[in-house]
């Protein structure tokens, strides 16, 4: 199970259920994908078929989205 957190041009963030506990975001697109850490700071884990516009934008929507983010992760596994 994915469960989608948000989209965003193209882009859909996610995380998988069963992979691992420190707060991570999935990102796919046409042109690649990305891993990106959001502890203990946000940061990218790695990259396939991105360029680097792409990857900054991506870390920008992190940021903006990082409260959902968390939230939608605590909410799938149930933690407070």
């Amino acid at each position: 199970m994915s469960p989608t957190i948000f989209r965003y041009k193209g882009y859909r963030f996610f995380f998988f259920s069963r992979e691992e506990e420190r707060i991570h975001v999935h990102v796919i697109h046409a042109e690649g994908e990305a891993k990106i850490w959001l502890e203990p700071k946000i940061e990218l884990n790695k990259s396939v078929g991105l360029n680097s516009k792409q990857i900054s934008e991506i870390l920008d929507q992190v940021e903006k989205h990082e409260k959902e983010i968390i939230k939608s992760w605590n909410d799938h596994f149930n933690k407070t």
